[in-house]
């Protein structure tokens, strides 16, 4: 029987916090939810939350001469 992987659990913020912890803007956090790249969460009829548990999958190291 395969193991199974651990849940984990979703981290909700802010799209202010959320933008912080990426170190862009707003307006491009929401460019990047309505490109497709992060996904944005509607909590109720305004609040828009963002889990960042994805945003920290989003990044991924550049290759370097040395790691080739």
């Amino acid at each position: 029987m395969p193991a199974k992987t651990p849940i984990k659990p979703r981290r909700w913020a802010s799209l202010a916090v959320a933008a912080d912890h990426l170190a862009v803007s707003e307006k491009t956090l929401r460019r990047m939810i309505a490109a497709g790249d992060v996904r944005g969460y509607r909590v109720g009829s305004r609040l828009v939350r963002v889990d960042m548990n994805e945003l920290d999958a989003l990044a991924s190291p550049i290759p370097t001469r040395g790691a080739i």
